[in-house]
Formats: C-alpha cells, sequence, structure tokens
C-alpha cells in the first residue's frame, strides 16, 4: 500500500499554496521496497519476512495517524515498527517528518539519515533531508540533497523535488536558478498547480508578466483557482494594463472567496504586499 503525507490537502481549490510545507513533505511508499545496507537488489514482496510484514502493518497504522495529526500516537506506532524491523526506512523517514513537525530539528536530520544509510534507493528520504536543510538556511546541503535525489534513476517524484529546489534557490535569493528548476518541474508536471502557481508567481517578481499571465491564467480558468491565484493573477492583469481581465478577476475573489486575506488587500489597494 502506498500512501503520501501531505500533497492531497494542498490541492483542494481553496487551500493556499505560497506555504508548500505539506506538498514538499511527501512521504514515499510503505510497501517493503527498500534495500538495506549495500544490497544492490531491489527488495519485492516475495522478500517481505514475518518481521518486515508486522512493521507495515504498524507503519500504515502510523501514517494515518501523522495524516490525522495525531502526532505522538503516530510516533508511538512508529516505535513498535522499529522494534519489530529496526531495518525498515520507511519508519525513519516518517519519524523524520513527525520530529520536523514538532521542531526537532536534529532528531528530524538524524531520522532522515537513517533512512537514507538504510534505503540507498529512498529518494522521499533524500528529498525530505534537503526540505529540513532548507528550513535551516542550511542551502548548500540543501541543493545537494535535492540534486541526489533528481538524478535517482529510481526516484519517480522528480517534479516534486525539482519545485522544492526551486523554492529553496528562491529562498536563497538565487532567483535565475530558482526559475530553472520550476521551469522543469513544469515540464515534468504541467498539471500540476503548485508548481504552476509559484512558477508564476517567481516570474511575477522576475518582471516577465507575459509568461506569469500565461500560467496564472491556465490556473484562473481551472477549478482549481484559489485566492492566492486569483490575487496573483489581479495583480499581473494590473501590472499589464488589462483593467477589464482585473476586474472580472476581482469580482471572482469577492463573490467566491469574501472573508480571504486577499480581499483585505485589494479592497486596501495593497498590490505589493
Amino acid at each position: 500500500m502506498k500512501r503520501s503525507v501531505g500533497m492531497v490537502g494542498l490541492l483542494a481549490a481553496a487551500m493556499p499554496w505560497a506555504g508548500l510545507l505539506s506538498a514538499a513533505l511527501v512521504l514515499g511508499g510503505c510497501a517493503a521496497t527498500g534495500a538495506s545496507g549495500g544490497s544492490s537488489e531491489i527488495q519485492t514482496a516475495f522478500d517481505e519476512t514475518d518481521e518486515r510484514r508486522r512493521a507495515r502493518i504498524r507503519m500504515e497504522l502510523a501514517v494515518g495517524y501523522f495524516e490525522q495529526g495525531q502526532t505522538t500516537v503516530a510516533l508511538d506506532e512508529l516505535k513498535h515498527v522499529i522494534a519489530a524491523d529496526p531495518s525498515f526506512s520507511d519508519a525513519y523517514n516518517l519519524r523524520g517528518l513527525i520530529y520536523m513537525r514538532l521542531n526537532d530539528v536534529r532528531q528530524a536530520e538524524d531520522s532522515f539519515k537513517r533512512a537514507v544509510s538504510l534505503n540507498s534507493r529512498d529518494g522521499n528520504s533524500v528529498h525530505n533531508l534537503g526540505w529540513l536543510y532548507c528550513q535551516q538556511r542550511r542551502f548548500d546541503e540543501a541543493d545537494k540533497a535535492f540534486e541526489q535525489a533528481i538524478t535517482n534513476p529510481q526516484y519517480g517524484d522528480r517534479a516534486k523535488t525539482l519545485m522544492t529546489q526551486g523554492l529553496c534557490l528562491n529562498r536563497a535569493g538565487k532567483r535565475v536558478e530558482a526559475e530553472k528548476s520550476l521551469a522543469r518541474a513544469y515540464e515534468l508536471d504541467a498539471g500540476n498547480p503548485i508548481i504552476g502557481y509559484n512558477l508564476a508567481s517567481l516570474l511575477y517578481d522576475r518582471g516577465e508578466l507575459q509568461r506569469s499571465q500565461f500560467l496564472v491564467r491556465r490556473l484562473n480558468n481551472s477549478q482549481l483557482a484559489n485566492a492566492e491565484t486569483l490575487w496573483l493573477g489581479i495583480k499581473v492583469e494590473r501590472k499589464l494594463g488589462d483593467r477589464v481581465a482585473m476586474a472580472q478577476l476581482s469580482d471572482q475573489l469577492k463573490r467566491r472567496f469574501p472573508q480571504s486575506r486577499e480581499v483585505g488587500r485589494l479592497d486596501r489597494g495593497a498590490f505589493d504586499e
């Protein structure tokens, strides 16, 4: 069984996409797919031991509790998982996410590193380690981790990691490099609204208004428009001088999201906030 933590909620139209912490922290598959240590052979269901099977069942419970925000209960379940099978790399990956949520950086870093040491193919743990480094402003280490995940031929979430790398590079003040990473992510997953929004936002900040307009119009003409995408669209159309499009988006923002902070900004004319 494969479960993801964090991505689903951010795909809802009414959810904000600017922070993206949940989008970045995506837990890998909970099936017994990892290889321990330096083994070169991919593990399959045939190789699953009784210990791993018991651990996997408890692991699924832990993921469920984590998704529900029951952090302490999830951590307790993970103790059972690790006791049953100390080589289960996914358990350490989830433990890292839990400690990140608890703002325990040292334990989170140790957990992700342990996951990677147990399964060198685990791109999700490397990705999460990179995001942890980025949050600590350890940008060089973050970039190396993201590149390690991206260049892993068995890693299937390159678009996610390229997006996160782009956000981190932007945070580091490297906007040209950030745009390249986000553009590569968009090439791989053009239908992902989170990637599209963040690339459009970066292009707006860099003054590339026509390209930003193309991306944000695509979002706002879909069912995935939210207060943030509409607000970005309003700012883009204002800069380009299209008052008709700006008025249409403003009406939509006020009608659909009347309590949003973006409506407050619109009413104040605070376009630079």
